[in-house]
């Protein structure tokens, strides 16, 4: 799989909670809408970054919600550029071809890359519980943010 490089189409089903997060500019960084932001307590432990397929999730990371808009920061830049994510309670619908049945439904769920969603922990982000699917849409009600103690 690859990183995304565009904004995913997302549905939401209800209302949508959102919240602001400082971007972390160590590097430059690209947020898509739809990729998962996290904390990577092995870098900076107050600001975001965007999951890609090169993070290494640890059990003490933390999975703050799901990018709600693009945000591109420069490296080295003051930390003032905010990102606004969905968070839980909101249910989220991504484009998927994993889950296609609710055979699966309340399972915790993972994205692996920036975009594949999972139902594997292995050094992926939790973002929530399988809620539904329907019209080709996984709909994933977020617990985020979240301690991503699943991951290995």
């Amino acid at each position: 799989m690859t990183d995304l490089t565009y904004d995913l189409p997302l549905r939401i089903k209800g209302e949508a909670k959102t919240e602001f997060f400082f971007c972390d500019t160590a590097a430059g960084h690209t947020f898509y809408k739809g990729q998962p932001a996290w904390i990577d307590q092995t870098g900076d432990t107050t600001n975001v970054i965007p999951y890609i397929d090169a993070s290494d999730v640890d059990p003490t990371d933390v999975c703050v919600g799901i990018a709600a808009a693009g945000v591109t920061v420069i490296a080295s830049a003051a930390e003032t550029t905010q990102l606004e994510v969905y968070v839980a309670p909101t249910i989220v619908g991504f484009k998927s071809t994993v889950f296609t049945t609710n055979a699966s439904l309340g399972k915790d769920v993972y994205i692996t890359v920036s975009n594949a969603l999972t139902l594997t922990a292995t050094n992926a982000c939790q973002i929530g519980k399988l809620f539904k699917v329907e019209d080709g849409y996984c709909y994933v009600q977020l617990t985020t943010p979240q301690i991503c103690a699943s991951a290995t």
